[in-house]
């Protein structure tokens, strides 16, 4: 199945007058869609699955910048430490551990997003307000992560006020957090919303969106 041009286009004009970075969300995608995508300028690309990321990488342009945005698991970072262009789901200090040792062997800085809980569902990873706190209060001694922002997943439900008000609560906390002045962490990158809530992240303050089947239809 080809790419919704068409829709990424309209995405595409939308999203770069109001200033909100576009990540095209490619896991399970072969890679024909994502050249297609690639040459009609798309550069921001999501994949929730080390291997399937590793081995488009290797096929795919390099000046691809690569999110991760799925649940990361310590002893896969080594795999994709030399070439990640951000790592959006950090959820735990030992993971942040983990990516500073492996960017410091890749004479690397890599820059990470913290995911927080902000869903009803048990399912979703992420850091409460309490572990975030704990968190930002270790950071300082990372010399090779730099934190850019925070990321969040609404609950999978029609109720858009619920929705609404899981990307408020973020929006909340982000700017509680937004005037740290700590060397390796300036938040600017509020990444909330997919293709089925990506208005109302918007509307709530995100400035980066990750969107998959708007773009490539649905996945099987």
């Amino acid at each position: 199945m080809a790419i919704n041009k068409e829709a990424y286009e309209q995405l595409k004009a939308d999203l770069g007058s109001h200033h909100i970075i576009l990540v095209a969300v490619s896991k399970t995608k072969p890679v024909e869609e994502i050249k297609e995508l690639y040459a009609l300028g798309q550069k921001d690309f999501g994949e929730n699955y080390v291997q399937e990321l590793c081995e488009k990488q290797s096929l795919l342009p390099k000046d691809i910048a690569w999110h991760f945005i799925g649940h990361l698991q310590s002893n896969k970072v080594k795999q994709i430490a030399s070439f990640i262009h951000l790592i959006q789901s950090v959820d735990s200090l030992k993971l942040l551990h983990e990516i500073d040792k492996q960017a410091k062997k890749n004479n690397r800085v890599i820059d990470c997003l913290l995911q927080i809980h902000i869903a009803q569902e048990e399912t979703k990873f992420g850091l409460d307000e309490t572990e975030l706190e704990q968190l930002l209060n270790n950071i300082g001694g990372f010399m090779n992560v730099r934190i850019c922002g925070l990321m969040g997943m609404a609950s999978f439900t029609d109720n858009m006020n619920k929705v609404r008000n899981e990307f408020r609560h973020l929006k909340n906390i982000f700017d509680r957090h937004a005037a740290l002045t700590i060397d390796n962490c300036q938040l600017t990158i509020l990444s909330m919303g997919m293709s089925s809530d990506y208005p109302v992240a918007i509307e709530e303050g995100s400035n980066m969106v990750r969107i998959g089947s708007l773009i490539f239809g649905a996945r099987n």
